[in-house]
């Protein structure tokens, strides 16, 4: 709920507007327009622009449809409350009232002075929604009224394909793009800052990737200078999505992928709640599925292709030893043909050290990257979503810096378009299931379905869904699997947090009927954010 205030205190601020207009400059109060999906929920950025003006207090009116938005919250942003605003709300039918002002006389500074999330309602139909500021009034330090030119925002709301390109995608040899720990630079440092976010043009970067890219697949890596509470990563230019893209409470460096759509100049956005470094590795790129030469992806149901637990053999022990090189057949596996140029895999690393620098993935036959696709440095087991182009004789390699076993687990390939091939529709980050929810949940063990088709924008024609996948588990918990709903639970795993953390990674489950299953062997909580889809 957001707090309100009394109407003592309002009729007070408008008795400081004495009706002087003279000798102010153009000001401006606008929120941040962007596209939406119906159930998801995301941040706009209300914005004061008022050059040379100095403003001492500002009200305003936030008007929206209740057929379009199921709930809405306004709360100050971190450098008005750092100036000593102080923001009170009131909700309205349609409407919320809101003074933004300071006790101590200081001034609202230019820039970002309220943060809006607005969650979707799941019935709308509307193809856009407006947000329209009322109201608006400014008063100076003397108390003179300052006129205000206001901007409301126009929602997208996509809820179909026929708004969504198909895309297709382009392997390339793991390559480093961003490295904050590196000097000062586009692609270097500094680190990104507690509460701020920070662009990142990927066609700009050293890994050869074009302008047309549609979406990037990505390793997110994490080196927190302390705790970190979530990094969420979206395209640059769009409102913020209210979802994670990774967690590191315990401080400790951590990775994930994630399939992002390409923002304005064919930039990325992260917001860090705590200072971290981030470390961007990518593994290929989604363009228009136009374009004949990029590749489909082909679901399959999730299958274990290595185990090096198991006796020895090509697909089987010995474990992988520190500071040597592994290779892995993974053609003629769970299904995966000798057409497949790119395999989509679940790795995870059991140690026998007491810590794993990183695991680096690459196409067999080629130079070993500056890339990690995992990392363990406390030891524990920990998996990660890996994306790797086949190499000679669709093998792949694998360098780790420490002892470890490795699990490698598939749900799909990319090969060529032909009969079956899918295309990937991008979607805004939406939650399809968040099980603390309602406040008061228990965590849930054994078996749960989820029917994700038709929920969040996603097409009832989808065949694999792409997930960021989180648990929050009040204990260890052994393992987490997620499958096709109806179809038999396979012996594989989509993560793993035995060290009670929480824990994320991404998965592409496949379905068959518009719904999946989770197992989780220990009672946890799963929050599921989808980011897109594969369909024809």
């Amino acid at each position: 709920m957001v707090p309100a205030y009394g109407g003592v205190a309002r009729r007070a601020l408008l008795l400081l507007f004495i009706l002087v207009n003279a000798g102010f400059g153009q000001v401006m109060l606008s929120l941040e327009s962007g596209p939406a999906e119906p159930g998801s929920t995301i941040l706009l950025n209300l914005t004061l622009s008022s050059g040379q003006t100095t403003v001492a207090g500002l009200q305003w009116t936030l008007n929206y449809s209740t057929n379009d938005v199921a709930a809405i919250q306004v709360a100050i942003s971190p450098a008005a409350a750092a100036a000593g605003q102080t923001l009170t709300c009131a909700n309205q039918t349609a409407g919320v009232e809101c003074l933004l002002v300071s006790l101590s006389g200081t001034t609202v500074p230019n820039g970002v002075v309220a943060v809006v999330t607005v969650t979707i309602s799941t019935a709308t139909s509307d193809a856009s929604s407006a947000l329209s500021l009322s109201g608006v009034l400014g008063t100076s330090q003397q108390g003179e009224a300052i006129p205000i030119q206001a901007n409301g925002a126009v929602l997208t709301i996509n809820g179909s394909t026929t708004s969504r390109p198909a895309l297709r995608f382009v392997p390339v040899t793991p390559c480093r793009v961003a490295d904050t720990r590196n000097a000062n630079g586009p692609f270097g440092g500094p680190a990104i800052r507690s509460q701020t976010s920070r662009d990142f043009a990927m066609p700009n970067g050293d890994c050869g990737i074009p302008s047309t890219a549609a979406a990037y697949s990505l390793n997110v890596a994490v080196v927190p200078q302390d705790t970190l509470g979530y990094l969420t990563v979206w395209p640059a230019g769009q409102p913020q999505p209210l979802v994670a893209t990774l967690n590191s409470v315990d401080g400790r460096i951590k990775s994930n992928v994630a399939i992002v759509p390409a923002g304005s100049n064919g930039a990325i956005s992260i917001y860090a709640t705590d200072t971290t470094h981030v470390i961007l590795d990518i593994n290929g790129y989604f363009v228009p599925a136009t374009d004949t030469a990029a590749l489909a992806f082909y679901p399959v149901t999730p299958c274990r292709i290595a185990d090096t637990r198991n006796a020895d053999g090509p697909l089987g022990g010995p474990s992988l030893a520190g500071q040597t090189t592994r290779s892995f057949p993974i053609q003629g596996s769970c299904g995966i043909p000798a057409a497949a140029q790119a395999y989509s895999l679940n790795f995870a690393a059991v140690p026998n050290a007491p810590s794993l620098a990183y695991l680096t993935a690459w196409p067999a036959g080629q130079a070993q990257p500056v890339v990690a696709s995992l990392n363990a440095v406390t030891g524990t087991i920990t998996a990660n979503a890996v994306i790797v182009p086949a190499g000679a004789n669709g093998a792949i390699d694998v360098f780790s810096t420490d002892d470890t076993n490795l699990v490698i687990d598939t749900n799909g390939y990319f090969a060529a378009p032909a009969s079956g091939g899918l295309s990937l529709y991008n979607l805004v980050p939406c939650r399809v299931l968040d099980t603390r929810e309602p406040a008061g949940a228990q965590p849930f063990d054994g078996t749960r379905n989820v029917n994700v088709s038709e929920t969040c924008g996603v097409s009832g024609a989808a065949q694999a869904y792409v997930f960021n996948a989180t648990v929050v588990p009040p204990a260890p918990l052994g393992y987490l699997t997620m499958w096709p709903q109806g179809e038999p639970q396979p012996v594989v795993s989509t993560l793993n947090a035995v060290d009670g953390a929480i824990t994320n990674n991404m998965a592409i489950v496949p379905t068959a009927n518009g719904s999946i299953s989770a197992y989780a062997s220990d009672p946890t909580h799963l929050i599921l954010d989808i980011f897109g889809y594969f369909a024809p």
